[in-house]
């Protein structure tokens, strides 16, 4: 990894990516060699530029120098471990089992996404990340009950195919690559058995939500008269192609390739963008056009090119789409506010909502990505200097509140510059912008974005930690208002794991990966 609330955008857990310096293992989908890869195995660009007064150093001043600043972040990436250790077992102690915990009242906390109660949404989403963080006892305890407990037949209510897909096919998948372990395809594809019925529409476009108990699909009322949504059903693919892979079952892959090309085919709006919302009969957008890289159109983007890296770029398909609709945002979307700082609007019926969402910080990562493998090198320069505006402006929400911790939205008027002096204020621990710094300190080793995620994790632990756990914040700006007594499983599958990678050597990772027993894909 949409998100809001019930469109939580999780990054996906295959965001599968690749370097030539990491461990590879090849792994063979229908017809191409793939090199696949999961987005905590981004790679490290070295960073080459040298701290101010390094070449003034003897050799064993600099020895000392790395050595001290290698003990600093290896403390940091441990203080993360705590943070992740603390959640867990708020979890484990108070609400093992069910979805996620409330930790302030400590009984269990239950959207109406998953199905019913006990579906174990924490650990599912999160057992990779105990399992990267080398936590083996913890791991151990989320492995134990996923094989023996974990079913979607368990589910008897209405769950949400995204949000399904996202959390428990990713995590299941995610699972299966680093561990190798069979009974996690097994049951990923158990979950995506059950989500097939979402598929049953003429233009190949999903439903939103299925029954699980009369296995009907059916669409929010909300969404433009009962809509698909595009942050939905475009963020299916990378699981869903990869479950054909390892399963020989091309069903799955058979779905979202009817999808995409639904999405291909459409009308395109300014050249390159899609619209939030669609009729899955016609295969045609829903009323006004609104485009977002925030809630409701996001993670669709974002699929796109890495669909192109999962097939070791020779997805042409993607690839043009993507690139289209980069250029289309570039033209359309990017605004600089009158202090200068650029952001991301959303498009309303062709004008400009001067707004950016927490959730479309998540751009930071992905532009920053294009650059990483754009050849021609201007507009590698110009998407990179993007990327690094964004995050700026991200990071500008976030250091301009008491909390130290940005809102939910942020506005650009004559009341605010990336804050949100009157309304959706709060935070919910949501992962996005830690991703994008993750993304930025990977891609070009600036040390300044490997502290803005210190900076953002260590405010999240002061303002958010309670005695059983981490909740959100009712307002960013006035702690005295309160907290949600929410502890998203997303912020133990994603926020805290891009904490901790940023602290973590890309070859530490690597090695370990490549020694993990049996595995043979990613």
């Amino acid at each position: 990894m949409g998100e809001i609330s019930i469109f939580e955008r999780q990054r996906s857990k295959i965001n599968l990516l690749q370097d030539e310096r990491e461990t590879k293992d090849k792994v063979e989908f229908p017809g191409m060699k793939e090199e696949v890869k999961t987005e905590k195995l981004i790679s490290v660009k070295k960073n080459e530029k040298k701290e101010e007064g390094e070449e003034k150093l003897t050799k064993v001043e600099k020895k000392i120098v790395n050595e001290d600043k290698g003990d600093d972040i290896a403390k940091k990436r441990e203080f993360v471990r705590e943070m992740m250790l603390h959640a867990w077992y708020g979890y484990r102690n108070y609400t093992w089992g069910y979805n996620e915990i409330r930790p302030d009242a400590k009984t269990p906390n239950n959207q109406a996404i998953f199905g019913g109660s006990k579906m174990a949404a924490t650990i599912v989403d999160a057992a990779d990340t105990l399992w990267m963080m080398g936590l083996k006892d913890e791991y151990k305890q989320a492995r134990d009950f996923i094989q023996a407990n974990f079913s979607i037949g368990n589910a008897q209510g209405t769950l949400s195919v995204f949000e399904t897909n996202i959390r428990f096919v990713g995590g299941l998948l995610a699972l299966r690559a680093l561990t190798g372990e069979e009974f996690y395809t097994d049951k990923a594809r158990e979950v995506a058995e059950a989500l097939l019925p979402a598929f049953n529409t003429p233009s190949g476009i999903s439903y939103s939500n299925i029954d699980m108990r009369t296995k009907a699909a059916s669409n929010y009322g909300w969404a433009n008269g009962g809509s698909s949504i595009l942050s939905e059903f475009g963020s299916i693919h990378l699981e869903f192609t990869y479950l054909s892979h390892l399963t020989g079952k091309n069903i799955f892959a058979n779905k979202v390739k009817k999808i995409r090309e639904t999405l291909d085919k459409s009308e395109k709006i300014d050249g390159g963008l899609y619209s939030n919302y669609m009729n899955p009969k016609t295969g045609r957008w829903s009323g006004m056009t609104h485009v977002s890289l925030g809630a409701l159109g996001d993670s669709f983007y974002e699929y796109l090119i890495k669909s192109w890296i999962q097939t070791n770029f020779k997805d042409d398909q993607a690839r043009r789409m993507y690139w289209d609709a980069s250029d289309a945002i570039q033209r359309k979307m990017i605004f600089t506010s009158k202090s200068g700082l650029r952001f991301a609007a959303e498009l309303k019926g062709g004008h400009a909502d001067k707004k950016m969402g927490h959730l479309a910080c998540f751009c930071v990562g992905m532009f920053a990505l294009e650059a990483k493998y754009e050849k021609n090198e201007t507009r590698k320069e110009q998407i990179m200097q993007l990327a690094e505006d964004l995050g700026h402006t991200c990071h500008e929400s976030y250091i301009r509140t008491e909390s130290r911790i940005g809102p939910e939205m942020f506005y650009f008027n004559d009341q605010d510059d990336a804050t949100s002096k009157r309304s959706e204020h709060g935070y919910i621990l949501r992962p996005e912008v830690i991703e994008g710094f993750f993304y930025l300190w990977r891609i070009t080793g600036k040390e300044k974005y490997r502290d803005w995620v210190w900076d953002a994790i260590t405010a999240i632990n002061k303002n958010c930690r309670v005695e059983a756990g981490f909740t959100g914040l009712q307002n960013v700006y006035n702690l005295n208002q309160g907290r949600d007594d929410v502890q998203q499983s997303f912020f133990l599958a994603e926020t805290l794991k891009y904490a901790y990678l940023t602290f973590t050597p890309n070859s530490e990772i690597s090695s370990s990966l490549a020694h993990s027993k049996g595995r043979n894909s990613i």
